[in-house]
């Protein structure tokens, strides 16, 4: 058995508040366990977003009565919320700024909304922006205007990894995520019925920022030195929603991410001492989270299968990867010496889970 420590991952969507139809804090810490996750971090634009006192005491309050492994919770950035905001550093995960693609409280539509954001949010807290493109370069100068750190999101673009890799260069203050869906899939589409996945059904492949060209994911792999961290953006729809004439944007990850990852180590694209920094050590670093002793993921590095959505925990159903051939399954998981996970049963009980910024 292969042994690894207990992977993070900074930017789940567990749809809690306002959603729970498509997951809430109890399937989606399952589902997290089963991908060999011990911590998660849930994104704020739920329903109503988590961006005041109040709603992030909704969100921990669920969070403390269902997680099954451990947690923290983002909160917002709205147009109207910088003064009160940094009050609740000490409390959240950290603070998620979207600079594009969403919509409602959490939607900062010109840059001046940005200013007191960057100023006011303490220097030692996270930041993270979803920023595509320009919006990126923008968010860049931002870090090296206020001399802050921040974390982009998801990058998906080649564009975006060279800009960042030269900001690196320069000393600005930037780390940045990729997600496994950017990494595996591209836009092209496949016909009906030729290869498994989500490609084979369009409406499906909905997802922010889009899947992107060959050439944009050949970037990525080029470029795995100036990417810090592989996050799922976990981000559950169920089939039916996505089925839709007009689908939400996004995948579901937790129990996916690993076992590709494991794959391309297998297939040396990727070595497994880079698997650990960016799926535990570089997160645990960059969010500032607590030790959790005697806590480890045993995996089976040599079992190969085929992903199946039948198999899984998430409550939506489904996955891009159905069919997908992959090596190494998760055998079992122990948090803080108490097995959570085994042999496909998640065995830790609702409440497990500790707040990481408790």
């Amino acid at each position: 058995m292969l042994k690894l420590p207990g992977l993070i991952d900074p930017h789940v969507h567990l749809r809690e508040p306002g959603a729970t139809h498509k997951e809430d804090f109890d399937s989606g810490t399952s589902a997290a366990l089963a991908g060999g996750f011990t911590t998660v971090l849930a994104m704020p634009n739920t329903n109503p977003p988590i961006f005041d006192e109040a709603t992030l005491n909704l969100a921990l309050d669920a969070a403390k009565q269902k997680a099954r492994c451990d947690y923290g919770q983002f909160v917002g950035a709205g147009p109207n919320n910088a003064d009160g905001i940094a009050a609740l550093a000490p409390r959240a995960a950290g603070l998620k700024m979207y600079l594009d693609s969403t919509f409602g409280e959490l939607r900062l539509d010109n840059m001046i909304l940005w200013m007191p954001h960057f100023a006011n949010w303490p220097k030692s807290a996270a930041l993270v922006v979803h920023a595509e493109s320009r919006t990126l370069a923008a968010a860049i100068l931002f870090a090296e205007i206020y001399d802050r750190p921040i974390h982009i999101a998801h990058v998906s673009l080649k564009e975006e990894i060279l800009v960042i890799k030269a900001a690196k260069e320069r000393g600005i203050k930037v780390t940045c995520e990729v997600a496994p869906h950017h990494l595996f899939l591209t836009d092209s589409p496949l016909p009906a019925g030729e290869g498994p996945g989500v490609r084979a059904k369009s409406g499906r492949s909905e997802v922010r920022p889009r899947l992107a060209t060959q050439a944009d994911v050949d970037s990525l792999w080029a470029n795995l030195n100036v990417i810090d961290c592989f996050a799922t953006d976990h981000a559950p729809h169920t089939l039916a929603e996505k089925d839709f004439e007009n689908p939400p944007p996004g995948f579901p990850g937790l129990e996916t991410a690993l076992p590709l990852l494991l794959t391309a180590v297998h297939e040396r694209r990727l070595t497994l001492d880079d698997l650990i920094k960016k799926m535990h050590t570089n997160p645990k670093r960059i969010f500032n989270l607590p030790d959790q002793p005697e806590t480890w993921v045993e995996v089976d590095e040599d079992a190969t299968y085929e992903i199946r959505a039948a198999e899984q925990f998430t409550r939506c159903g489904w996955t891009p990867f159905e069919g997908w051939q992959v090596h190494g399954r998760v055998r079992k998981v122990v948090l803080r010496g108490q097995v959570a996970f085994e042999d496909g049963k998640v065995l830790a009980e609702k409440g497990l889970g500790r707040n990481v910024r408790g």
